[in-house]
């Protein structure tokens, strides 16, 4: 596995592979590697030749309250997970080799953004977009692949593909969950035993509105009201659950594209998760962690 630091590095490598006739997969992190991020790798390596993994905690998508400082990191370990996992190059750039100066310019991630994480986290998507602007610019994929999870920013990061012609692919992967439900996230280490029991509320809830709608009910209020009645647990405070389409619009009939997005503070810590209704909770890529 190649390590580098430098844009200036990541971009040569990248290029030389790519004159070679290798196509680039694409999969970035935060770092604080699990299960979830590994089956990215595994997606990206399906369709391509070379696979990138980037580990940088972005400053610009946290709020003054949020927990940058806080956010777990274990380089070490992260290295020896992907390299087991194949991963061909690790790019781990330091803020100062992204950010030498507080960036003037952003990217505006517009309306989709105003709702949901976007309506709770103000800013924080215009900061995930100037990242994942900066580092498809650097790496040169042809493939990025983003997991479903965080549902809302992979329709963002696939609607700016889309608008500022970035010559990509935005793959979404579905959400890896562990056996019980939970869906696989770095924070889910925040979690005490008691947490951790109550936070399966979130899947549980997921679950309660696409077996509701599998019997036939799909006005979207009386939907939400069947979920929250199950998120509403001992221990979780709820935040949203909505039905939206993919373009993060509220939908007045559910159907089998709507995607039901959730989050909810369980102890001290924010968690999300999504089903796209015919889909189901369950997954083929449970695992036990």
């Amino acid at each position: 596995m190649r390590e580098v630091t430098t844009p200036e590095d990541m971009r040569a490598w990248s290029r030389a592979e790519r004159a070679r006739g290798r196509r680039i997969g694409f999969v970035p992190t935060m770092g604080f590697l699990h299960q979830g991020h590994l089956r990215l790798v595994d997606r990206a390596r399906e369709r391509v030749d070379r696979v990138v993994l980037s580990i940088f905690v972005n400053p610009l998508q946290f709020g003054p309250t949020e927990d940058f400082a806080a956010y777990p990191r274990d380089l070490g370990r992260d290295r020896r997970l992907a390299a087991d996992r194949g991963v061909d190059c690790l790019f781990l750039p330091e803020t100062t080799a992204l950010y030498p100066s507080d960036p003037l310019v952003r990217v505006a991630p517009g309306p989709m953004a105003d709702t949901l994480e976007g309506a709770a986290r103000p800013g924080h998507f215009a900061g995930v977009l100037t990242v994942v602007a900066k580092l498809f610019h650097i790496v040169e994929p042809d493939v990025a692949v983003f997991g479903r999870k965080d549902f809302q920013r992979a329709m963002l990061v696939r609607r700016m593909a889309a608008d500022l012609d970035f010559a990509l692919e935005v793959d979404v992967a579905p959400t890896v969950r562990e056996l019980d439900g939970l869906a696989l996230s770095s924070r889910n280490t925040y979690l005490n035993g008691d947490e951790r029991r109550a936070a399966v509320a979130l899947s549980r809830a997921l679950r309660a509105v696409e077996q509701a709608w599998r019997a036939g009910e799909a006005d979207p209020k009386a939907l939400e009201r069947r979920g929250m009645a199950v998120l509403n647990a001992p221990g979780v405070t709820p935040e949203y659950l909505a039905l939206v389409d993919d373009q993060l619009r509220a939908v007045a009939r559910a159907d089998a594209r709507t995607v039901v997005a959730i989050a909810a503070r369980v102890g001290a810590t924010r968690l999300i998760d999504n089903v796209v209704l015919g889909e189901g909770v369950a997954s083929d890529d449970a695992v036990r962690t």
